[in-house]
């Protein structure tokens, strides 16, 4: 096996945070929290038919196909790979062992685990351990970081792509080709799918379409991949070359990436439910080319003041997720904002009433950052 750090910057001091990937974060986050939903709710309302274009694309299609709104957990997935190559870059180059890297980032896939259940299954009953749903999104975050941690210090660059190929395929074959009972072999339905009938016999507690869970186990391999593509842009930033090259080769790989989703979607659909191959090569793609233009815009070109506002949800993205889980932010929207909006034609308070909640969000995510207050775990 090689060490990943060939070619890559090792001293500690070069090794620092990327406004562009903070500002990629925070953007990720705004979509869910508040802003997805306040451009949903935009459908139908403004007249405008490109306005209600852009609404319908924050909807998860109800099986196979694809929306923006489909894009932001994998874009999220492949930026903890991105800043995982840079934490334990920086490590390695401070002189931490790999070992206590390791042990540092499964204390934090356990953490996330634990809070991934509270979230999904809050208020959670400890006596009834079949109702509770141990998918989660930060639980699949945290395993699949800690996963990628341990191939980024074991293999290199190249490797790391070809495992992440090998995966993708293995996991095509295996829906295609592995007959499940009462079904036969390569039935993508909600009903006859692998991995609906893998989860119904072999993951623990509740599965939250009842009979099938997008979070569980068998799509937890793409979704690692996600995470592994996102360690291979983290080196490209960070190898040392000139910046013209890392920018061509991460738009690259996002030409690479959309083109081969779309063609395998031919023969796999694109669906995120299955988190199938194409969608992880679509979405793999898509934050490969988003990255690069907000690289190519904040640290290159030197354009980050509009980035702030996105950055100050970055910073603090764990506590945002689980802010608008436990506070309800429209309530307090509506209490302080719904003597202005009320003389409006009534369709649109729940907009209005959208608008403010997320201004309280962003506020208070603005009250930590000032405060130099960051949640991390």
């Amino acid at each position: 096996m090689e060490t990943a750090s060939i070619n890559l910057v090792t001293n500690e001091s070069k090794v620092k945070r990327l406004a562009s990937m903070d500002a990629l974060r925070g953007f990720d986050m705004l979509m869910i929290s508040g802003g997805g939903s306040f451009i949903y709710l935009l459908g139908g309302k403004t007249g405008f038919a490109w306005v209600d274009a852009i609404s319908a694309q924050f909807v998860h299609p109800e099986w196979h196909g694809f929306t923006f709104y489909d894009f932001i957990f994998p874009l999220f997935l492949f930026l903890a790979g991105t800043s995982l190559s840079f934490s334990l870059t920086g490590g390695l180059a401070r002189g931490i062992s790999k070992s206590a890297l390791l042990s540092k980032t499964f204390k934090r896939m356990l953490i996330l685990v634990a809070l991934g259940i509270l979230d999904k299954n809050a208020p959670i009953d400890i006596f009834d351990l079949a109702q509770i749903r141990y998918g989660s999104v930060l639980g699949r975050i945290g395993l699949a970081t800690f996963i990628g941690a341990i191939l980024y210090m074991n293999f290199s660059f190249t490797s790391r792509i070809w495992i992440a190929i090998s995966t993708l395929i293995l996991y095509y074959l295996s829906l295609v080709a592995i007959p499940v009972p009462g079904y036969g072999a390569g039935d993508l339905s909600f009903e006859g799918n692998l991995v609906g009938w893998f989860d119904r016999n072999f993951m623990p507690g509740k599965l939250k379409q009842g009979t099938y869970d997008e979070l569980a186990l068998l799509t937890q391999f793409p979704a690692i991949c996600l995470t592994l593509f996102g360690t291979i842009a983290g080196d490209i930033l960070l190898r040392n070359q000139v910046v013209g090259n890392k920018l061509r080769q991460l738009f690259l790989c996002g030409l690479i990436g959309i083109v081969t989703g779309l063609f395998w979607d031919l023969v796999f659909p694109i669906n995120k439910h299955l988190w199938s191959s194409s969608f992880i090569m679509l979405t793999t793609g898509m934050a490969f080319t988003m990255l690069a233009t907000f690289y190519w815009v904040i640290d290159v070109k030197g354009f980050k003041k509009w980035a702030f506002f996105f950055q100050v949800i970055g910073m603090n993205s764990l506590v945002i997720y689980l802010a608008v889980r436990f506070i309800d932010f429209n309530a307090s929207s509506k209490l302080l904002f719904e003597g202005f909006y009320k003389y409006a034609p009534e369709r649109w308070h729940e907009v209005f009433n959208a608008l403010g909640g997320f201004v309280i969000v962003w506020l208070f995510l603005y009250f930590l950052y000032r405060n130099k207050i960051f949640v991390k775990v």
